[in-house]
């Protein structure tokens, strides 16, 4: 007969004694356990204890994070989180350096914990460590770098939990982390501290943000790129993005003449993309981030119309028509000159509106080839020029806020100091081009911009490093490719439209969705990391999950770090019996979307999110690394439930594999055509006198 629902099979750990082995009533007070847990060693005041988890973060259990505890769970019995906060506090304050230093580290440690956090932060704790950093190499010496390093580590710490505001932090406080990131030579973990704590005071504060500003400068941090550190390079690219992102609107466009002006993009080029060592997770996301804010300094143009009293945007267009129309006569008088500018504005492909942004990027010479072509297939640059801006503002989502957790940024525009003018440069010689390749006219102008996007995200998805390669990309993209590219992909739509080829589709899906099944279910035994999310994305932490051989259980536990390969089920200590699994919850159905208003505002991290909901009123929260991951698992739980599988990618993979499965049985029919319906029987013969005789 099974334990009660209730009851939880653990082994408690006590320094030099044996083990115990109890069954936890998760009714029953936590105090009350503890309690029965010191008398077994005969220890007093049980009040001063606690539990802690003995594997993994070793986090201290409380009433509310009780029912996390599995069948198997090894707990460790340790002093209270208020008494072990007390005495650290005691310690941290000591002459003694060795004690000192020890205290310190095990603050470090213990500060992750929200727990024993309340109870430090209650003391004053924080109040205490501020006024340690404060007081500069008098407290920390001799052992400064080391004990300066911890204290950082567990002000860092405290403060992530959203416990205390940010805006207490005193103006001495961010001048000394101020003087640590402008120094030439300081130890690297505390360097490292130091931009991280810098980064939660711009983010978390409107009022430290001016105070940070004034004490950082660009210059300084453009120094830490040139190290060869990543780590350090990656805080130095989050803060100046943290700046960049909180500046008011009047003064990024000063933040990013500065940043030209001391070589950003090259420095970033040369030291962190094409550096010797790969670039990590998180560099691609502050490389992204910094790419989008960028952009995002364009918004303001791309929603500005002309100004047909600006008399520096209508000499603009005056000299574009005059560099393609130098060669005509200009009439004298002012209603014939009236008529001439309109047919050639005409001419040009100018309608009434006109984003300024398109402005500056005109092409001369497309202009001039254009102005040759017989009268039906000229390309109307103006309008075209319009509405391929709004395309490429679409495409590199120019005026969006950068999402968590994207890593898409494009190494080519950080090759150029004015990237955008030259992509749009070459999208416009491309839409010439294509246009030229389609023959087309004024009616297929949609077709052709169509075309043109599709040319410029397949380019971009094979992230070209430079605006060269991007245009030899491009190149080989041409429209012919393009419908060569459309119709392969469009074979099993195109060629199967006859009866019996659909007759015979849906007598091979059965099969196929079976295969799909198994391959998905076949990935969950594998297993998978997750990231757990944390208010701030740099202290990651892992999870594994895996699905058992015999398709029964569920096994998943903490990792320090991400694994290189499958995760034994020994090293996953919790367990979850599928038929114990009740539903699968998506996006913004999810508990954990609905607990952190953060993450509602995120599309892409809801877009990944899934939950497993079970009994008794359990649930398991996952966030894919990525949307294959989140087809393959959200497909493969929904098989165990004996549902169907929907996900995008299983549609995908049931075409592609009934078009080659189809394609096979019918590779001896190339050639023929199969007919809409079978033939007819033909009529019975007037004798049936002509079977072969034998004799």
């Amino acid at each position: 007969m099974p334990p009660p629902a209730d009851i939880v099979k653990v082994a408690i750990e006590w320094p030099g004694a044996n083990a115990q082995l109890i069954e936890m009533d998760q009714k029953r007070p936590l105090s009350s356990i503890i309690r029965e847990v010191c008398d077994g060693w005969s220890l007093s005041g049980s009040e001063q204890f606690a539990l802690r988890y003995a594997d993994g973060p070793q986090l201290y259990i409380t009433e509310q994070s009780r029912g996390d505890i599995k069948n198997g769970t090894i707990l460790r019995l340790a002093i209270s989180p208020a008494r072990a906060a007390r005495q650290l506090l005691e310690r941290i304050q000591s002459h003694g350096i060795d004690a000192r230093l020890e205290a310190l580290k095990e603050l470090a440690k213990l500060s992750a914990d929200p727990t024993f956090a309340a109870e430090f932060i209650n003391m004053e704790g924080i109040g205490t460590l501020a006024r340690l950093v404060e007081s500069g190499t008098h407290f920390f010496s001799p052992s400064f770098g080391e004990m300066l390093a911890f204290t950082l580590t567990a002000f860092l710490e405290l403060m992530d939990h959203g416990i205390v505001s940010w805006d207490l932090i005193s103006l001495s406080f961010i001048k000394q982390i101020a003087g640590y990131v402008n120094q030439p030579m300081v130890d690297v973990s505390i360097l490292q501290r130091s931009l991280a704590i810098l980064e939660s005071m711009v983010l978390n504060s409107h009022s430290l943000y001016h105070r940070v500003a004034q004490e950082i400068t660009v210059g300084q941090l453009i120094g830490h790129l040139q190290v060869s550190n990543q780590e350090i390079q990656t805080y130095a690219i989050a803060l100046i993005n943290a700046l960049f992102l909180k500046a008011p609107e009047d003064r990024r466009q000063e933040m990013a003449s500065t940043l030209a002006q001391k070589h950003l993009r090259s420095i970033i080029l040369n030291h962190v993309i094409r550096g010797n060592r790969p670039i990590k997770a998180e560099m691609a996301h502050q490389l992204y981030v910094l790419q989008v804010l960028t952009f995002n300094l364009l918004e303001e143009r791309m929603m500005t119309k002309m100004d047909p009293n600006d008399q520096a945007q209508r000499d603009i267009i005056f000299e574009l028509r005059r560099i393609a129309f130098d060669g005509d006569t200009d009439p004298t008088g002012t209603e014939k000159r009236k008529a001439m500018y309109t047919k050639d504005y005409k001419m040009l492909g100018f309608t009434v509106t006109w984003p300024g942004l398109n402005l500056s990027f005109c092409l001369w010479q497309i202009v001039l080839e254009n102005s040759s072509r017989e009268d039906k297939h000229e390309c109307p640059f103006g309008r075209c020029a319009i509405e391929l801006t709004r395309m490429l503002c679409e495409i590199l989502q120019v005026g969006e806020l950068p999402n968590e957790g994207c890593n898409d940024y494009h190494p080519m525009f950080f090759t150029h100091d004015r990237a955008w003018e030259e992509f749009f440069c070459v999208c416009i010689q491309l839409l010439n081009k294509t246009w030229k390749e389609m023959r087309a006219t004024a009616e297929d102008f949609n077709k052709v911009m169509q075309v043109v996007r599709e040319q410029i995200t397949r380019a971009l998805a094979m992230k070209p490093s430079s605006i060269d390669q991007l245009k030899n990309k491009l190149r080989g993209l041409s429209y012919s490719e393009i419908l060569r590219l459309r119709q392969s992909e469009r074979m099993s739509q195109d060629d199967f439209q006859s009866p019996p080829i659909i007759e015979l589709r849906e007598r091979i899906q059965p099969e196929i969705l079976e295969l799909i099944k198994q391959q998905r279910l076949n990935r969950l035994c594998e297993g998978s990391c997750f990231r757990k999310l944390g208010n701030r994305r740099r202290q990651e932490k892992f999870w594994f999950c895996r699905l058992s051989l015999n398709h029964k259980v569920l096994h998943y536990g903490d990792l320090e770090e991400s694994p290189q390969g499958e995760v034994p089920f020994e090293l996953l200590s919790d367990k979850i019996p599928v038929s114990d699994i009740k539903s699968v919850l998506t996006g913004k159905d999810c508990p954990h979307m609905k607990e952190k208003s953060a993450l509602k505002q995120n599309k892409e991290v809801l877009e990944l999110a899934f939950s497993i909901l079970y009994d008794p009123d359990e649930t398991l929260n996952f966030v894919a690394p990525n949307k294959y991951e989140y087809c393959i698992w959200t497909d493969g739980l929904c098989a165990l439930l004996g549902r169907e599988m929907g996900s995008d990618l299983t549609r995908s993979d049931l075409d592609t594999l009934i078009s080659m499965e189809m394609k096979l049985r019918l590779l001896d029919l190339e050639n023929i055509t199969i007919p809409e319906a079978p033939p007819p029987v033909p009529k019975e013969p007037s004798s049936y006198n002509f079977s072969y005789n034998y004799s």
